[in-house]
């Protein structure tokens, strides 16, 4: 397939939505497609659907793999521990292997098991209408500006913390650690209490504390999240999931957490005092949120980190998940350590995924051409997933922060992704407006915004 916007770096990259959109046409075209539907099932009874038209069961060998990227994408932004499909055995068949113990979703299972707390199932519905059901809970979390408030953002390379009093900063640092590689919770527990005590000393009290953090969180508890990816099982259930909520207590002040990605859903709406914002915070890993038409967190899990967006097999894998071609790869820092071979960069690997990523900035502010490639095309993989997204959300507007996009790279990065829009996409550019936060607001936007998480009026 020839792309109208290629990436220069990245000549194998097959945007899923292009993969799609060519599928849908040869369906249409054939007057032969049947309905598929698909039900993600989530907590309290919560779901989303999706339907399309297909080609009939052994038509057209791209039928299962194409379904398999699409439910897998439906499943990580919208989260849930139940897929329910329709219309083709061979898909629910697939489905049903790679989704148990042992299979190539093995890992999404387990992560959904653990988070919503059962078993993951895999369904097939006797009739379309058992799947064409919608169910969400949609609530306003954060803009609270009052008060003397802590905004602590907690990244895999660097933490952020803010003193934010009545919606103003009036301190803000970056401290470098590395919670992804120790297996000891007390450095977290430490790490974290000392940025909280930094900011606090700032103040002349603190009446709130807001966390940003990767990962998924339910009543502020830690369910599942890469910052511990080295901590034990038992020491994680022990000592980390309710470590967020343990060092409030210490500062004694009431504590609000949402994941990072909504936190930066959440600093755009407030920005831009507009809704239907999808927030990606390109960083240690790829973090998605979504605020909704009202400016309200959905309650979906929103990690497009694990979704995929390329459908070349042999694209890079993910070391986590083990799937190949999802967001984690393209939309961090991996996505530029990734590139930088093809730009003719070489990154000394006894260095650490940030301070590869500084090599590569610095190679940008030199005027380095061929770094500039890397951002193009993490910029062409953008506009093309933004695509990919769509069909996932309603977005009027598109707001990416994180290290990534600090410097150069950003402003590149962005004007290739509008240039994907409006070339292949002008339908969705005529909608979709992209923005990007000035240098201070990208490094430490999202402990601020995180600063307005808690209600303490209640």
């Amino acid at each position: 397939m020839q792309l109208k916007v290629p990436a220069p770096l990245d000549p194998g990259f097959r945007p899923l939505e292009m993969e799609a959109r060519a599928y849908e046409k040869d369906v249409a075209a054939s007057g032969r497609g049947v309905d598929f539907g698909v039900l993600i099932l989530r907590n309290q009874g919560y779901c989303d659907h999706y339907r399309m038209q297909i080609f009939p069961d052994g038509e057209d060998q791209r039928t299962v793999p194409l379904l398999d990227r699409l439910i897998k994408t439906l499943l990580w932004a919208r989260g849930g521990w139940k897929i329910v499909t329709f219309g083709s055995k061979a898909v629910h068949e697939h489905l049903a292997a790679a989704y148990r113990a042992g299979g190539e979703r093995a890992f999404d299972a387990d992560f959904m098991a653990t988070v919503y707390e059962r078993p993951f199932e895999v369904e097939y519905a006797q009739k379309l209408e058992d799947v064409l059901l919608t169910r969400s809970s949609a609530g306003s979390v954060g803009r609270h500006l009052e008060g003397c408030r802590i905004g602590f953002d907690a990244g895999g390379s660097d933490r952020k913390v803010s003193a934010v009093i009545d919606g103003e900063a009036v301190y803000s640092e970056e401290v470098v650690w590395f919670p992804k590689t120790t297996s000891d919770p007390q450095y977290h527990y430490d790490g974290i209490l000392e940025a909280m005590k930094t900011a606090a000393s700032h103040m002349p009290r603190v009446d709130a504390i807001g966390v940003s953090s990767a990962g998924v969180y339910i009543d502020n508890k830690v369910m599942v999240a890469s910052l511990f990816l080295k901590v034990s099982k038992e020491d994680f259930a022990k000592k980390v999931k309710t470590m967020y909520i343990d060092v409030a207590k210490e500062i004694g002040a009431p504590l609000e957490v949402a994941n990072d990605g909504d936190v930066t859903a959440l600093a755009g709406a407030m920005e831009l005092g507009v809704g239907n914002v999808l927030g990606i915070a390109m960083g240690t890993s790829e973090a998605g949120g979504y605020v909704d038409k009202d400016m309200n967190i959905t309650g979906w899990l929103n990690e497009l980190a694990f979704a995929p967006v390329d459908m070349n097999e042999k694209s890079m894998v993910d070391e986590w998940s083990g799937d190949w071609g999802c967001g984690v790869k393209y939309f961090s820092q991996d996505g530029v350590i990734k590139l930088a071979p093809a730009a003719g960069i070489s990154l000394n690997e006894d260095l650490s995924p940030a301070e590869k990523l500084k090599v590569v900035q610095k190679e940008m502010a030199a005027g380095n051409p061929e770094a500039a490639k890397i951002y193009e095309s993490i910029g062409v993989y953008f506009g093309y997933s933004l695509a990919w997204y769509s069909r996932f959300y309603t977005i009027d507007h598109v707001l990416i922060m994180g290290r990534v996009t600090s410097g150069q790279g950003g402003p590149i990065l962005l004007r290739k992704a509008q240039e994907v829009l409006d070339t292949e996409f002008p339908e969705l550019a005529a909608r979709m407006q992209l923005h990007i936060p000035d240098e201070a607001s990208r490094r430490v936007g999202q402990s601020v915004a995180a600063a307005s998480l808690p209600d303490i009026g209640k």
